[in-house]
């Protein structure tokens, strides 16, 4: 019954985003953060190189401020970092799960997981972690949202905080953060997880500059 009932709530919740948020009229606040591509080249020993984006994958994820960067570091894998600014998702434009796009790109999540990721402030945010695999090659992949100050893993707490905030601040900007790298071969899988997790440490802290409070 309980079960039953909390999937009657996600159902209702997500059906009536979209009517919310195209039915209120009022001229929504769409703060000025600093853009994406001002998030720091140099992170640690970390140096970024940036990655175009495909005018297939911008049309699908449609208005925002967006960065795709490569980091590297002599002797280790790259890392991936993507971040997505989504000013307003009052049109609909609601931020698309990572989880749901790995299929059509060919990779088969293998393992998923919820992690707390503690940060250099003090405390943990809650973040998904994923194993993925295409062929032969796996990836750890780390991906949270991010607005106002608040990170969740979820996409229906997303949701939820989507509708609040709408309510409340009269905004519906907010943030993908994804960070991917390959499990090299002969490392294992934990030494990958921790370089993924050691890095979105690193960068949490600088989140705030581009996702405005």
């Amino acid at each position: 019954m309980k079960t039953s009932f909390r999937f009657l709530l996600i159902v209702l919740l997500l059906a009536g985003t979209g009517a919310f948020l195209q039915a209120r009229h009022k001229s929504e606040i769409v703060p000025q953060g600093e853009p994406v591509k001002n998030f720091p080249i140099q992170v640690g020993d970390w140096t970024g190189h940036e990655q175009s984006i495909d005018a297939e994958v911008l049309s699908v994820l449609g208005p925002g401020d967006f960065l795709s960067r490569i980091y590297s570091h002599v002797g280790q894998p790259y890392i991936g970092l993507f971040l997505g600014y989504f000013p307003s998702q009052r049109t609909g434009d609601t931020i698309h799960s990572p989880k749901n796009c790995l299929p059509g790109s060919g990779w088969t999540p293998t393992e998923s997981s919820r992690i707390m990721l503690p940060v250099p402030s003090g405390g943990s945010i809650p973040v998904n972690r994923y194993i993925i695999q295409k062929g032969m090659e796996r990836q750890v992949v780390i991906y949270w949202y991010q607005a106002h100050g608040r990170s969740v893993d979820s996409e229906y707490w997303a949701r939820f905080y989507l509708v609040a905030d709408a309510i409340r601040m009269n905004r519906t900007d907010a943030a993908l953060v994804r960070i991917v790298t390959p499990i090299a071969s002969g490392e294992n899988q934990q030494s990958a997880e921790l370089r993924a997790v050691q890095f979105a440490q690193q960068i949490a802290p600088s989140l705030s500059k581009y996702v405005p409070l």
